[in-house]
């Protein structure tokens, strides 16, 4: 459980994300007129009836059945194009953070190894979990690994916006996207956007090391699990949006993988015959460590012996006097 605690924050954030999308789709189905509630209501005044006109606009200036549709993936490829520095520039510190982190991989194993007894005492415990704090904070590396939820946070009243835009807009409501209405829910367009999860965290593992591979296999996972069920609780509007939202994290996925990772491989390995890497536990520091453990149950036998010997004879003094 330790090696997912980085990920707890973001699995939390996404969970409230699912929640409140869902309640949203819940509540908007039987709505008949625009949300005015403090925080749906701000959401609709400031983001979802300003997307309204757009997506009107673009679907009036685009023409055909497939307008709305269009201009939603329009939008998405403008809120991609707004945050992609910001996106490339958290990938690019959790691409440096992961390299960093196998570099001091060695040291982290032994520490981990040393961690799995079960005869350590309080004490050794605690030395071990500072020393993996000094390891990490003598080499510059996060503890969250460099992860942000910042684009996350900026899509979430976006995505709202949309789904209220579509939703409390007749002409886009009774719109359609090659068949697929975008008032309802649809499993064709969670089908697209859940296989676009997928491919987006296959990519984030070529060229990770297999230590760190094994941890971010099951990892992996969550993207497209979360785009499944929220998916499959909104209309097609939404889905079409995390749909073409999935696909430019392919786009920004190919583009870390072959052109940010190796050039960040690069950059660590020149900043690192500058600056190698600290060198804290070694095999000898860790031994001396749980040797201290031994050498004190050892004394503490021996101590145990010479009390019980003390006993015994103070025993047999007290039989002999009473005889």
């Amino acid at each position: 459980m330790k090696k997912f605690r980085k990920y707890i924050g973001l699995i939390a954030l996404c969970f409230v994300v699912m929640l409140t999308v869902t309640a949203c789709a819940q509540n908007g189905n039987a709505a008949t007129k625009p949300p005015t509630g403090f925080f749906y209501g701000n959401i609709y005044r400031f983001i979802g009836k300003p997307l309204q006109n757009i997506m009107l606009s673009f679907s009036h200036m685009i023409g055909g059945a497939n307008g709305a549709g269009w201009a939603i993936i329009l939008m998405t490829l403008v809120v991609r194009v707004v945050l992609l520095p910001l996106m490339l520039s958290q990938q690019k510190k959790s691409t440096t953070q992961q390299e960093k982190m196998t570099r001091v991989q060695p040291q982290m194993l032994l520490i981990q190894d040393a961690m799995k007894r079960k005869d350590l005492t309080q004490d050794q415990q605690m030395t071990l979990a500072g020393w993996q704090r000094e390891l990490y904070s003598q080499n510059n590396i996060s503890l969250t690994g460099g992860m942000g939820c910042l684009p996350l946070i900026i899509q979430f009243p976006i995505m709202i916006g949309i789904y209220q835009a579509v939703m409390y807009s007749k002409p886009l409501a009774n719109s359609f996207f090659f068949g697929i209405s975008l008032s309802e829910r649809s499993i064709s367009v969670t089908i697209i956007a859940t296989l676009f999860a997928f491919i987006q965290g296959y990519l984030s593992i070529i060229g990770v090391p297999k230590e760190q591979k094994k941890q971010m296999q099951s990892m992996m996972l969550m993207n497209p699990i979360m785009t499944l069920f929220i998916s499959l609780s909104v209309s097609g509007s939404v889905a079409l949006y995390w749909a073409a939202g999935n696909f430019f994290s392919v786009i920004q996925q190919l583009i870390v993988t072959f052109i940010i990772m190796p050039k960040v491989k690069r950059d660590v390995d020149e900043h690192l015959k500058n600056e190698p890497i600290k060198a804290i536990v070694t095999k000898e520091k860790i031994d001396e460590l749980l040797n201290q453990k031994t050498s004190g149950s050892a004394v503490s036998e021996k101590e145990k012996e010479l009390h019980e010997n003390l006993r015994n004879r103070n025993k047999g003094k007290q039989q002999k006097h009473h005889k």
